[in-house]
């Protein structure tokens, strides 16, 4: 017997009735589970998709770190363009990087009481000063030496002033956790710079011995080398000295 007070019939014992053989057990109308977790996972195309990419970026930097160099990509014996390839030089990272310090100090100065427009104008004078004197004393050095290479002094511009990069780390993590995270970071970058150096000037430098035949324990090919290591050598020692002054 209905319910007086019920506006509306309960039709729901009928449709179970009627509909009940066509309907899945798990209800709502879809189909039942999987038997098993891991398969209802494999049937989904989300999922399914998800696995796909993850394999090729996995298949991706394992190709990336097999490849033994970091040469420049060229065509028609002119490199390619920073946009094109990873690998060449490009000068918006070092420009970035050279303000982005500049400012930083300015912040370091001004959270220690000792900021003034002569103060950060000595700052950024003073890093421009010792960019300058590494490229000329690199173009000197590789006259001295006879290296035929193509590196440009833009090029030696642009490799030199990624060494900003780390200078802001550390600085930055000196001025949220002290010296010691100062230390460890620009540590971690001083490695960093001193590898990167290393990879790419040997291949401009080195390379170049090689394909003019000259021997690989030659006196020219040790000079080359020396020239290298004191290029990658300098990068760290200069991070440090441009940037000691402003964590306390």
């Amino acid at each position: 017997m209905a319910d007086p007070h019920q506006l509306f019939d309960d039709t729901s014992s009928t449709q179970s009735r009627g509909y009940g053989a066509q309907r899945a057990p798990g209800g709502l109308g879809y189909p039942a589970a999987s038997a098993t977790p891991q398969a209802a996972f494999l049937a989904d195309p989300v999922s399914n998709m998800a696995m796909a990419y993850g394999s090729s970026l996995a298949a991706q930097g394992k190709e990336l770190v097999d490849k033994n160099d970091w040469e420049v990509q060229y065509q028609q014996d002119t490199p390619v363009a920073p946009r094109f390839d990873v690998n060449a030089p490009d000068l918006y990272i070092p420009a970035m990087a050279f303000i982005t310090y500049v400012l930083v100090a300015g912040l370091a100065l001004g959270t220690q009481d000792r900021f003034s427009p002569d103060l950060l104008g000595l700052q950024a004078s003073s890093a421009l000063a010792w960019l300058t004197l590494e490229v000329v004393a690199i173009l000197l050095s590789l006259y001295l030496v006879t290296v035929n290479t193509d590196l440009t002094t833009i090029d030696l511009v642009a490799f030199l002033g990624y060494k900003y990069v780390g200078m802001i780390g550390g600085v930055l993590m000196g001025l949220l956790f002290g010296k010691i995270g100062y230390y460890l970071v620009l540590g971690w970058c001083c490695v960093a710079i001193f590898v990167f150096m290393i990879r790419t000037l040997r291949l401009k430098i080195l390379a170049e011995a090689a394909a003019e035949g000259v021997p690989v324990r030659g006196a020219r090919n040790q000079l080359r080398m020396y020239l290298t290591m004191a290029v990658a050598a300098a990068q760290p020692l200069l991070m440090y000295w441009l940037t000691f002054h402003l964590v306390r």
